[in-house]
């Protein structure tokens, strides 16, 4: 008997794909399933949905794109830094607005 033989471990085993089994890439199933004629009711992988996220939005600062832990009160506006909030103290509400126009911010009141 050797004494350098590796014992053979019975819960490890090598994968190897199933002979039978055919892979095939996403652009032939979308092809296969164009080509089908399938009821509105049987899914395919183009019409399957995702739930919606569990994890809450990140929320990032308007003006510099940071994350942004905090917002003004007065004007909605997610800012990151000391800095941001006082250069937010002096912009016009034309540029307030725009900036929650691009976020797509819409006031429940007015």
């Amino acid at each position: 008997m050797e004494q350098n033989a590796k014992p053979k471990r019975s819960f490890k085993r090598l994968f190897t794909f199933p002979k039978n089994c055919v892979y095939r890439p996403l652009r032939q199933i979308s092809n296969m399933e164009r080509s089908q004629k399938l009821s509105a009711e049987q899914p395919t992988y183009f019409t399957l949905n995702a739930p919606p996220s569990l994890v809450p939005a990140k929320k990032y600062s308007d003006i510099s794109g940071l994350p942004a832990p905090y917002a003004d009160p007065h004007t909605k506006l997610r800012f990151a830094s000391a800095d941001e909030y006082a250069s937010m103290q002096h912009m016009p509400s034309d540029i307030v607005n725009g900036y929650l126009m691009v976020r797509g911010y819409t006031s429940a009141v007015g």
